[in-house]
């Protein structure tokens, strides 16, 4: 067996096992309907748990790349399994971890801007969560990031390790004011040292109604970005004698509107975002419209986006890696999606970017597949 051959061997063998003893500790403590015959009537009743399964399979081809670059062909899965455990009243504690595998290598990660390794297992998330009701909460630990930002500004899929606080009002029967404070630690790749901070204010009016709006007002502070610069995980973003150029103090500002005409939703989305850290090139603009919903069997859905990110305007590292450009470029986005059941969904996009100072688009086709249990 030659190196490469055993190095991927031992990666799936360690992924595997990873998983299973997983899964097993998940079994142990996971048991809805068994429950301990020590524990009292009332907390018998407030603690419950589920399993987390996601399944994500994706098909990746990239044309017309800088450098004359050839053109780029790569298959990519994730599978995320764990569980999520209402201990007692008010408290539960989510505990997942992650497998990856591709085609490509871990070595091409970094020239093809992903946010994530190909081949990797680890610690998905590890979350603690005091709430009252949908009213207030408090999180610790690593999970998704529990602000409503574009993939403008952030990838969904990285997992940042902090605390954070939520709180909502209700002004009346279908009005909804909600706002969210934290601080993070990126934990990107490569022994990332990030520490971000975040506010996010939102109005939604008529929460619910077929005809609803919400504005939504966030900030972001990043610091402690010299390791990531040193990893190359800057990206686009202007660099001179290996410094960042600007500081990232991120102002974003969402609209949103959602209507229904017959059985077919229709979303409008707006995103604008200014750096308030950067002197120039630092504003950025994201519009996009979807009619469906892909989320119900059956369902189709159907969007388009326009983005144009100026050099400074975001963070390059943590942008989504969808898009092949994280900044310094404009581009378009069309997607079509479909539910096959209420596990599995299908969506194929393809974007075509325009990095600046270039005269050649580059083109990408993305298929995923995506499951639920």
């Amino acid at each position: 067996m030659d190196r490469d051959s055993g190095n991927i061997f031992r990666r799936c063998a360690q992924g595997v096992a990873f998983t299973v003893l997983l899964g097993l500790s998940a079994a142990a403590c996971a048991q809805d309907e068994e429950v301990d015959p020590l524990l009292s009537a009332e907390e018998a009743a407030t603690s419950t748990s589920r399993f987390i399964t996601e399944l994500w399979l994706g098909q990746d081809h990239v044309s017309g790349l800088p450098n004359n670059r050839a053109n780029l062909n790569r298959t990519r899965a994730r599978l995320r399994v764990g569980m999520n455990w209402s201990f007692a009243d008010h408290w539960d504690f989510t505990a997942s971890g992650r497998i990856a595998q591709g085609s490509d290598d871990n070595r091409d990660n970094r020239r093809n801007n992903d946010n994530e390794r190909s081949d990797s297992f680890g610690i998905d998330q590890i979350l603690l969560r005091w709430h009252d009701g949908e009213q207030a909460s408090l999180q610790f630990g690593k999970a998704p990031l529990p602000l409503d930002l574009s993939p403008m500004l952030w990838d969904p899929d990285l997992r940042p390790a902090g605390f954070a606080y939520e709180r909502s009002v209700a002004l009346g029967d279908f009005n909804r004011l909600h706002w969210v404070i934290g601080y993070f630690a990126g934990q990107h790749l490569y022994g990332d040292e990030s520490r971000i901070g975040a506010a996010q204010f939102a109005f939604n009016w008529r929460e619910g109604a077929p005809t609803r709006a919400g504005v939504t007002l966030s900030y972001l502070d990043f610091s402690d970005l010299e390791e990531l610069t040193r990893q190359g995980l800057a990206r686009t973003n202007a660099i001179s004698a290996g410094r960042l150029v600007s500081d990232y103090r991120l102002l974003d500002l969402q609209l949103s509107g959602h209507t229904e005409l017959g059985s077919w939703p229709i979303d409008l989305h707006i995103d604008l975002v200014r750096n308030f850290g950067a002197d120039f090139a630092r504003d950025g603009g994201r519009l996009s419209v979807s009619a469906g919903d892909h989320r119900q069997p059956g369902g189709f859905q159907i969007g388009l986006a326009i983005e144009r990110i100026q050099r400074e305007a975001v963070m390059a590292a943590f942008n989504s890696d969808d898009w092949w450009f994280h900044s310094n470029r404009r581009g378009q986005l069309a997607w079509v999606a479909y539910g096959i059941d209420e596990t599995w969904r299908l969506r194929l996009s393809g974007f075509r970017e325009l990095r600046d100072g270039l005269d050649e688009y580059t083109h990408r086709l993305l298929l995923d597949v995506d499951a639920n249990w």
